[in-house]
């Protein structure tokens, strides 16, 4: 099934009535309710049918972007909420008793269309933060074709096409070219929503693909499985250590892998890793499960999180999701305690 197709059903679910805050009726604790995270949304959707086989728990789950999953998680109007952005010290206060568990592992990549030009153009940080911002505006632009040496290149104006909502892509992006370009650091920041100057906006990953797809001279940030599972251009990224890896299984792991600590808020950064991590893919990023502490369905939240940082890990390969390392699902596991 393509990606596209599999987030269409997921929009269909329900999104309300089944909160951690309900009543404990009968049969209430074999249906858990979910929302957020576009990027994680295929992953799930595979989680939810194979977990309901197994167990006879149905998971459903709301695609409607990583900031509506922390607002509706925050609201009690699910039981679970999914992030690829960590909780700020602000939402995780208004978040009363809200636990995040990292709970897979992918990658946010720069997908273009542009006739006329070759596949897997070649750019920078610095370059894109410089299209982002508006600062570089036309596909032949010196700073683009210095990276590109023999391509040919049209004229054609650049389009930057943005999350409109509230995106753990957009926190993704946004923390790479925070690191990487100080005007992007200095004006616009890292945040799940940030004030473009310049360009289109997308409702979640279909979005703006849909937008991407449709004009010529476009670039915009999407999970991977999107562009892969819709055969989608993108951009090669260069890392740290001056190289463009190809996002993927290997690449996304070594990012990865260059984790020394796991910060005490949980924040776990893996964008723009060091020169070190010469094969990383500097876009990478964890994605959260967001659970209350005092949840009515604690017992059956801790299993079904459980076998997600387990057993469904399996699931995400094909997604191009890669394994958590073993540190961080040390740490998944401690964290599940606290539901």
């Amino acid at each position: 099934m393509k990606t596209r197709t599999l987030i269409a059903l997921l929009f269909a679910l329900p999104l309300s009535g089944c909160g951690g805050s309900g009543g404990g009726g009968s049969g209430e604790s074999s249906v858990l309710v979910g929302a957020g995270s576009t990027l994680v949304a295929p992953l799930v959707a595979q989680w939810s049918s194979d977990y309901a086989k197994k167990t006879g728990v149905t998971v459903t789950y709301g695609s409607i972007g990583s900031g509506g999953g922390i607002a509706q998680m925050t609201a009690r109007t699910v039981d679970f909420g999914a992030s690829d952005a960590p909780l700020t010290s602000d939402q995780a206060s208004a978040c009363t008793d809200c636990v995040q568990v990292p709970w897979a592992l992918g990658a946010t990549l720069a997908s273009y269309n542009l006739k006329g030009a070759p596949a897997k153009l070649r750019l920078s940080g610095p370059v894109l933060a410089d299209i982002f911002l508006g600062k570089i505006t036309h596909w032949d632009d010196p700073a683009i074709a210095k990276l590109n040496s023999g391509a040919t290149l049209p004229a054609t104006v650049i389009t930057p096409v943005y999350r409109s909502d509230g995106s753990g892509d957009t926190y993704a992006f946004s923390d790479f070219l925070s690191k990487v370009s100080p005007e992007w650091k200095s004006k616009l920041g890292v945040s799940t929503q940030v004030s473009f100057p310049k360009g289109i906006g997308g409702k979640g990953n279909d979005g703006v693909a849909a937008v991407v797809g449709r004009q010529n001279g476009a670039i915009g940030y999407l999970g991977i499985s999107y562009v892969f599972g819709n055969e989608l251009n993108y951009a090669l990224i260069q890392n740290a250590a001056g190289n463009y890896p190809v996002p993927g299984p290997g690449t996304i792991t070594a990012a990865a892998d260059s984790i020394t600590t796991i910060p005490s808020d949980n924040a776990i950064s893996i964008t723009d890793p060091p020169a070190s991590a010469k094969d990383a893919y500097p876009i990478s990023t964890f994605t959260y499960v967001i659970a209350s502490s005092g949840s009515s369905k604690a017992a059956e939240l801790k299993k079904m999180i459980y076998w997600a940082v387990t057993t469904g890990q399996g699931f995400g390969k094909p997604l191009l999701f890669q394994p958590l390392p073993l540190q961080v699902q040390a740490f998944a596991f401690k964290q599940i305690k606290k539901i």
